[in-house]
């Protein structure tokens, strides 16, 4: 395909992310925008025009979706069809294909009638291609809002859930993030000046408030509003968390509110940790098995690839990848596996 492009589209319930793969199999460029689905298809239709705009054409565009989970529709079904429906008013469906986990890619009338298989199966494209590049090891992705653990053995996924519902069940799919995830949610108490104190039940700190008081958010990851609206700060953030325990931030110095910080964010990745070892653990993985690490929260895989002293990888290491788009490539896996994927599949 001289000169031509193959696009990844990975549309989530709060970003749209796409990635261009060139003739020769190289990432070139990666994108990450804003799509609150929640609150209406015009957002996805927002994204989608602007995301275009910046992209390279393509000759062929692989769409994988989590999007439909999004409480906007009334079930899955509904919101991949929906989602697939607003997707080719702006490219047209015969040069789009749908991944669709084990089958690979449908056409869009074949994706919409088996809505069950394309549903949340981002997960899979990125596993699946990482396998495809490593024996053995464990991919963790973890993203703004959820963390997906997937492990391989021979090239072959050895996942039990093949759905959101079972790898909840099974620890491959952990419903935490670095980024969107409420406080409340992580914990029923705070230790804070040496005293644990009951958590409010209420939507007022996130853990991109953790993340940005321990400094380890990265730049760009946290691209919605916060859970008040308000700034993005770290006295935002220490404001934020300081409601979650009935407290103002004018307190407590702010040294406090980081060290708060420090313990919330070790809470959360032993949520983490404890998944990866059970998965290990079960797929039997070898000693010197690596970690694969993506998504924007993959400085928590680092560290936590080092806590079960297994070697570390970044995904973007993996992939032929431009300079300037390689630490977006790990941000962005999912979008770039499909167009990887696709491209592998149009060049045979």
């Amino acid at each position: 395909m001289p000169g031509k492009h193959v696009l990844g589209w990975d549309i989530g319930g709060a970003h749209l992310k796409v990635a261009a793969v060139n003739s020769s199999g190289k990432v070139v460029r990666i994108l990450c925008v804003p799509c609150p689905l929640w609150q209406g298809l015009d957002c996805l239709d927002r994204a989608l025009s602007a995301a275009l705009k910046q992209m390279p054409t393509a000759a062929l565009h692989a769409v994988t979706m989590t999007g439909e989970l999004s409480d906007f529709f009334r079930n899955r079904a509904h919101g991949v069809k929906s989602i697939i429906a607003r997707f080719v008013r702006q490219v047209p469906a015969s040069v789009t294909v749908i991944y669709a986990a084990a089958p690979g890619f449908l056409t869009t009338r074949q994706a919409v009638r088996k809505s069950a298989l394309v549903a949340s199966a981002n997960w899979r494209a990125s596993a699946e291609l990482v396998a495809g590049l490593v024996p053995d090891g464990l991919f963790v992705d973890i993203g703004s809002t959820t963390t997906d653990v997937v492990p391989f053995r021979a090239g072959q996924l050895r996942n039990r859930g093949l759905n959101d519902a079972e790898r909840l069940a099974r620890n491959e799919l952990v419903y935490t993030g670095v980024v969107r995830t409420p406080i409340m949610a992580l914990t029923q108490q705070i230790r804070f000046n040496g005293q644990w104190i009951g958590t409010m039940a209420e939507y007022f700190a996130t853990t991109s408030d953790v993340y940005r008081l321990t400094g380890e958010l990265p730049k760009g990851a946290d691209l919605l509003s916060t859970a008040d609206n308000g700034g993005k700060s770290v006295r935002d953030s220490a404001r934020r968390l300081a409601r979650m325990i009935g407290r103002d931030v004018e307190s407590a110095p702010l040294s406090r509110w980081r060290r708060c910080a420090r313990d919330l964010a070790d809470l959360h990745s032993g949520q983490i940790r404890k998944a990866c070892e059970s998965l290990c653990s079960a797929a039997n993985l070898p000693a010197g098995a690596p970690i694969i690490g993506a998504g924007t929260g993959r400085f928590l895989v680092k560290k936590l690839a080092k806590q079960l002293r297994r070697p570390y990888r970044d995904f973007h290491s993996l992939v032929n990848v431009s300079s300037r788009a390689a630490g977006r490539t790990s941000d962005c896996a999912p979008a770039v596996a499909v167009a990887l994927l696709a491209h592998g599949i149009r060049s045979q």
